[in-house]
């Protein structure tokens, strides 16, 4: 056979290896993540619920979800076994990172207030709304025989 006919077919060999040898990689990663799990680690599981790991089985694992809470989990649930510093600064809220005294506003407030110093009288006077005289017009003739045919506004002709 041509070489030439069998490169296509070498090339999807080699493609569909390293793909599974990353997902056996991965895999393992993960296996060896939950294996170095012990009693007290913080860890979020698969479904983003953060808690502390309380006891561990071959197959499952006890956690404290809150103080005196516990659910068994399965290990293959546990998304990710966290340090501590970043455990408690999710769970806890402590902030041992400062933001060097940046402050973030909890709202937008402070992005639509305008300054003191501008003149914002034009745009604040503005009336989109009908004129007074326009209200006090009576109808025409010719409006109200339209009206007096026995139609209301948003009839059709068609039935």
């Amino acid at each position: 056979m041509n070489p030439v006919t069998l490169l296509p077919f070498i090339v999807l060999i080699g493609a569909m290896f390293l793909m599974t040898r990353s997902a056996k990689k991965k895999q393992a990663a993960a296996a060896q993540m939950r294996n170095e799990m012990q009693p007290g680690t913080g860890i979020r599981t698969i479904g983003g619920m953060y808690a502390t790991v309380k006891e561990l089985h071959d197959d499952t694992v006890l956690l404290e979800i809150a103080p005196g809470v516990h659910a068994i989990y399965a290990k293959n649930a546990i998304g990710a076994v966290l340090d501590d510093a970043e455990y408690n600064r999710i769970v806890h809220g402590d902030d041992d990172d400062a933001l060097d005294g940046a402050v973030v506003p909890d709202d937008a407030s402070s992005l639509t207030e305008a300054d003191a110093d501008e003149d914002t009288s034009d745009d604040a006077k503005i009336d989109l709304g009908k004129k007074a005289e326009a209200d006090d017009a009576e109808p025409t003739d010719a409006e109200s025989d339209k009206k007096s045919e026995g139609k209301t506004d948003g009839e059709a002709d068609a039935k």
